[in-house]
């Protein structure tokens, strides 16, 4: 507990200097409960205490952690057991820097409630810009540790210091979005040999690029069939098929009705059918589009017949059969994934998957057997043995009409350029799913950094993303 205090001591007085100028004359509050989170945070005020810092702590329950209250007191700090909300709120109010060090990891189900829960409720309501740093000592308290579900108040955090390594809550939507900046602190315990979750970095995804050897041709380098669009969407075909062949794949095949518009946008594209090593299914496709649905229908026979890996998005979802291999990714969004599961027998809204996004999109693979891609502002990524990762790369500007279309066309390219690995490896769909997720995110950054981006842009800035990525591993 005291390599973690004074961790947790550094971080804060680190907030303190960024607000003020200065440690000392700062005013940090703690929010205290009864467990080893509390104890963290009534040590961590300690150390703070003896740098001159002024140190509360508001006890929220009727007993904390003994030692570090009997070491904040001896440090000149002062303990307020709450029974008043308002005056708990207005302590708080007064702070630099609140830690919330209420519940931790072993919190019981159903996140803060009470007096607690009302006190987070209030400051949480009231932040505006004077409001105190928020430094969440290893979790904000009331999240799902283990799935990142948020089922009462949490108090948004600016800082989480979590302790030996990351925890699946804090990676995971929607608690990830209320984390913060992470930060973790090594203890040096012993961990899982097998994560939880996943978040590949840019090594990793450069690990996994299908990059060509002195002998590829166009054929080994992989071919993607790409059926999407319609006269109503022609766009969603061009973004599909751009996206593919701006990725880097040996050849793109379009199957559909508005070929003259993608190969005045992408002569490189092939029109027709031909030999194919993945699949692109379902962007721009209305269920309804009779030719699109036999297109799509003839072509699944393909994907159960021969083992060729497919991305089924949008329209194609509605076209899935019952059961396919780990190596066919659905793409869907929220409500999409609703509809999805609701058609078979698990009646659910999309404001449920956008709550349970984990439990959703796990139960999406346990029905279809396909490998799962949640998108979200957090992109989840299920896969063959329980595999979850999780990719928050993308801007909030990346949430725009065509994205889908391009993450599809992408990630149709790097299935067929590495279709015998996946077809081989089950497990290793999920991780060129989420590096697909990753590489997205990136070139919306590379299209215009810190800006509005469009589709179009992101496919554009694919070349060069996908060169400083290999440059960089």
């Amino acid at each position: 507990m005291e390599r973690a205090a004074f961790a947790l001591a550094g971080a804060v007085a680190r907030e303190l200097r960024a607000r003020r100028g200065r440690v000392v004359g700062g005013v940090v509050v703690l929010l205290v409960g009864p467990g080893n989170n509390g104890g963290d945070a009534l040590h961590a005020g300690a150390v703070l205490r003896r740098r001159g810092v002024d140190v509360l702590a508001l006890a929220l329950a009727d007993r904390v952690h003994d030692e570090g209250r009997a070491a904040l007191l001896a440090a000149g700090g002062r303990v307020l057991v709450v029974d008043d909300v308002d005056i708990a709120v207005d302590r708080a109010r007064g702070a630099d820097v609140l830690v919330d060090g209420i519940l931790g990891i072993g919190a019981r189900a159903g996140g803060l409630t009470g007096g607690a829960g009302a006190l987070v409720e209030r400051l949480d309501a009231s932040r505006d810009e004077g409001a105190p740093v928020v430094v969440a000592v290893d979790t904000p308290s009331g999240i799902g540790v283990d799935d990142g579900s948020v089922s009462g108040p949490v108090l948004r955090a600016d800082r989480t210091v979590t302790f030996g390594g990351s925890k699946p809550g804090l990676v995971l939507p929607p608690a990830a979005h209320l984390t913060g900046v992470l930060e973790v602190v090594d203890l040096g315990l012993a961990l899982p040999d097998e994560p939880a979750v996943v978040r590949l970095e840019d090594r990793d995804a450069a690990a996994l690029w299908p990059v060509p050897g002195p002998d590829a041709h166009k054929y080994t380098r992989g071919v993607v069939g790409v059926v999407a669009g319609a006269r109503r969407y022609p766009g969603a075909a061009v973004l599909a098929t751009s996206a593919a062949v701006l990725a880097g794949v040996g050849m793109v095949r379009y199957l559909g009705d508005v070929g003259d518009l993608v190969v005045a946008r992408r002569p490189e594209v092939v029109v027709g059918p031909g030999r194919v090593q993945a699949w692109v299914f379902g962007p721009g496709v209305s269920p309804d589009d009779a030719a699109q649905r036999r297109r799509i229908e003839h072509a699944f026979e393909g994907v159960l017949h021969r083992g060729e890996p497919a991305v089924v998005d949008a329209g194609a979802l509605e076209l899935l059969p019952e059961h396919v291999p780990t190596h066919v990714v659905l793409t869907p969004h929220a409500g999409e994934l609703a509809r999805l599961l609701s058609d078979r027998g698990h009646r659910v809204t999309r404001a449920e998957v956008e709550h349970h996004p984990l439990r959703s999109a796990r139960l999406a693979h346990e029905l279809t057997g396909a490998t799962v891609l949640l998108k979200g502002h957090v992109t989840l990524v299920v896969g063959a043995g329980g595999a979850v990762y999780a990719q928050a790369a993308a801007p909030a500007w990346l949430a725009t009409a065509g994205a889908g279309d391009v993450l599809a066309g992408l990630l149709g390219a790097m299935l067929a350029g590495r279709a015998d690995d996946v077809v081989e490896d089950p497990t290793l769909t999920a991780a060129v799913a989420a590096a697909a997720a990753l590489v997205h995110g990136r070139a919306a950054d590379v299209s215009n950094p810190g800006g509005p981006v469009t589709a179009r842009g992101v496919a554009l800035a694919l070349p060069e993303t996908v060169r400083a990525l290999l440059a960089d591993a």
